[in-house]
């Protein structure tokens, strides 16, 4: 056992990035491409790989980080918590759940919230409610509820978000797929008018602003428009704002922007500042209460520890003012992006600090190139589909460092036209 520890600790002391990404090679299954960094430590805006260089993070693990890296607010209610009391199941009561689902359901508005951990268990929850409002309250025939999807969606990689997938990449090879799900374009309020009146149709679940599809933002209204839609046809609206909540476009929701209240809402992500998986879906009692006991839940979902973690993480954006943050900075970064001197950059789009370049591939450089650059010149960023790059910083950024990553970013994809 000492031999063991010894050993180990040696491993520790020696490994460099290039052994640490042979043993994910060697030992773990390849079901990602990562830039290839390898991170040791992160503090607000900035992480340090194994060598101890320093970088932007512009990613925020897919807006999971908003708060920051290893907040000390958020560290500190976990370590509290974890040294307290971290898991019961469902099975007992205990004594932060209630407190959590009190904070959570004022500070957004609705009668009922059921804790989850990842956020496509949230997209997962959120499908299961819809199906059951539409049995037991709109009155659908036993089995024949449709979900609309938004085509360009993304909400995870269950057999549940595949069979809502258009990526090929997400949904070949995985089949026999979901039933009763439907897709329409994004940003189509003709086409969906058309699909939610199909009297069997339970619900249309959207995201906001399409994360993974490289930041697509919606034509001004489409959302308000798809909330009266869904209330025209009775068909429940569920905005998917795993990526796009918790303050990331410059308000607490994206759908806040238009005042447009999703009847099923799901958050994840930032609701824990990136410390552990927590997940939330929102709902008001006539859609919430037709589950019953035994009909669904998660062992760690509601769990003390990621209770307490989560309310400290929402504590943290209310009382830092970060959705002013990200709707300012955001305005700047745009500004600065679109001053681009190159042609490789063919559009900017994004709302608040969730933004994105698209590259066009010239003399063999595509996004990926430019990323691996950005890597090298401090910057941390992931290209999506390709030809798109996207930026999302920590909200806790300050306008001096978003100007200095902007002329990072500037510096590198003009660099490569000298």
């Amino acid at each position: 056992m000492q031999l063991t520890l010894l050993s180990m600790q040696l491993t520790e002391q020696l490994m460099t990035s290039a052994r640490a990404i042979e043993l994910e090679e060697q030992y773990g299954a390849h079901n990602y491409h990562p830039i290839p960094v390898v991170l040791s430590r992160g503090e607000g805006v900035f992480v340090w790989d194994l060598e101890g260089k320093r970088y932007y993070d512009f990613l925020s693990a897919y807006s999971a980080v908003n708060q920051g890296h290893c907040h000390p607010r958020i560290v500190q209610a976990l370590t509290e918590q974890a040294s307290k009391l971290t898991l019961t199941s469902r099975a007992f009561h205990n004594d932060v759940l209630g407190e959590y689902e009190q904070f959570m359901t004022q500070l957004f508005g609705y009668d009922k919230l059921l804790p989850m951990n990842t956020g496509v268990e949230g997209g997962e929850t959120a499908i299961k409610l819809a199906r059951r409002w539409g049995y037991d309250v709109k009155g659908i025939e036993k089995n024949k509820a449709k979900i609309i999807f938004a085509e360009g969606n993304f909400w995870g990689r269950t057999l549940a978000a595949v069979s809502a997938s258009t990526d090929p990449s997400s949904y070949t090879g995985f089949g026999p797929y979901m039933p009763g799900f439907d897709l329409v374009p994004y940003n189509d309020l003709d086409a969906l008018e058309k699909a939610l009146q199909d009297p069997n149709v339970a619900a249309f679940m959207v995201e906001p602003i399409q994360g993974e599809a490289g930041v697509v933002v919606p034509q001004e209204g489409y959302l308000s428009k798809v909330a009266a839609l869904c209330k025209k046809y009775r068909v429940l609206f569920i905005a998917d704002e795993v990526q796009t909540g918790i303050a990331r476009t410059g308000k607490m929701l994206a759908c806040d922007h238009e005042n447009a209240r999703p009847d099923i809402l799901i958050l994840g992500k930032a609701l824990s500042g990136g410390i552990l998986p927590v997940s939330a879906v929102f709902a008001d009692n006539e859609i919430m209460m037709t589950i019953k006991p035994g009909e669904h839940g998660s062992t760690y979902g509601g769990n003390p520890l990621a209770c307490k973690v989560a309310m400290a993480a929402m504590q943290v954006v209310l009382d830092e003012k970060l959705s002013e943050n990200a709707e300012r900075l955001g305005a700047i970064l745009r500004e600065e992006l679109s001053n681009i001197k190159s042609d490789r950059v063919t559009l900017v789009r994004g709302k608040g600090l969730l933004n994105a370049i698209v590259i066009q591939e010239k003399n063999g450089v595509d996004a990926w190139d430019v990323c691996m650059l950005l890597k090298d010149n401090g910057l941390l960023a992931k290209p999506t589909h390709g030809d798109i790059i996207r930026f999302a910083p920590p909200l806790v950024i300050t306008e001096e460092q978003l100007r200095e990553c902007a002329a990072i970013i500037r510096r590198t994809i003009e660099g490569l036209d000298a």
